[in-house]
């Protein structure tokens, strides 16, 4: 099935500096597509500024309008592939499922298969529900963020639980080990989150063309050098755990994309470096696991609440935690 072209207007609001079209169009969260990408689009006439078809050098100055038409990825049909899924809850209508690391969600250029969008084919059949790349997927995690997706088997129950998700009616708790210790024993960061202006692959807190984020957190366990805690999305921004815990100098520990790597360790003190080290041979990715998830069933309403193990390796730093750095 052929989809047709996204179009969207944008009206720049006033700018501080002029700034080039490609750049500027990067920047916008929802678009949230690349830069070559952009370029493309450009090249190929479908964008225009004020009516005018453009090159991307134009420079923006604030005030005009501008047009995209976004053609849809090129993406090979989606196949079913049997890749083994922990499933938590399943009945007719909609299935959890307990992500593993490594998994990408869904299909992207770069990324056209061996997704959890080609499991969900094999093991529950075709779901119609709108989007042939996500069957019946209406959330989604990062590649290295275990844990607990819901997955819907029709077009009904779909449109049901994206409504509960856009609500903010679905409660998703996350467990993660922290670099350092958290501020407070309990607490809210309300921080808007948008595009990097330094990094375009990564999310910032950030006051341009940013949308409202709210991340609760609560310590369950207190280290020397971490945090063992339980965290509460009010929104669902992308990354926005790993963010917001950056933004407060507690990045994830382990996510060397946002600092809990290799800048974590150089700064921390250089007498407990080492340990630091031994801790972080024991994971390869950030320690962050969706835990817990529950919602309303959009057939039969009733309240489903399903919980999830920690994975093996956020479980061996927590034990190594537990064994040599308690306070």
């Amino acid at each position: 099935m052929n989809k047709p072209n996204d179009d969207k207007t944008y009206l720049v609001p006033e700018l501080e500096e002029v700034i080039r079209l490609d750049k500027y169009l990067t920047g916008i969260p929802d678009l949230d597509i690349s830069r070559t990408f952009v370029q493309t689009i450009i090249a190929d006439g479908n964008v225009q500024v004020d009516g005018k078809t453009v090159s991307k050098k134009y420079k923006i100055r604030g005030g005009e309008t501008i047009n995209l038409s976004i053609p849809p990825p090129v993406l090979p049909d989606l196949t079913p592939e049997n890749i083994p899924l922990d499933i938590c809850y399943e009945d007719e209508s909609l299935a959890v499922i307990n992500k593993p690391a490594g998994l990408i969600v869904h299909p992207a250029p770069g990324n056209p298969n061996h997704t959890l969008a080609n499991a969900v084919l094999y093991h529950f059949g075709n779901i119609d529900t709108g989007d042939e790349t996500r069957p019946g997927i209406v959330h989604r995690l990062d590649k290295d963020t275990t844990g607990l997706i819901v997955i819907a088997k029709n077009d009904v129950v779909a449109r049901n639980l994206q409504k509960q998700f856009s609500e903010r009616t679905v409660i998703k708790i996350y467990h993660a080990i922290v670099c350092g210790n958290l501020p407070e024993e309990s607490g809210t960061i309300d921080q808007p989150i948008g595009r990097s202006m330094k990094d375009r692959k990564k999310m910032a807190v950030t006051n341009v063309k940013s949308r409202e984020a709210i991340t609760h957190y609560k310590v369950l366990s207190r280290y020397r050098m971490n945090d063992y805690a339980e965290i509460k999305l009010e929104t669902g921004r992308t990354h926005q755990i790993r963010v917001h815990l950056t933004h407060i100098n507690r990045a994830v520990f382990g996510d060397d994309e946002y600092g809990g790597r290799k800048k974590w360790l150089k700064g921390i003190d250089p007498m407990v470096r080492r340990a630091g080290e031994s801790l972080l041979r024991l994971i390869d990715r950030q320690a962050l696991h969706a835990k817990s998830i529950e919602f309303t069933h959009p057939v039969s309403g009733e309240i489903i609440s399903v919980s999830s193990d920690l994975p093996d390796d956020i479980k061996a730093v927590k034990r190594a935690l537990d064994d040599r750095f308690l306070l």
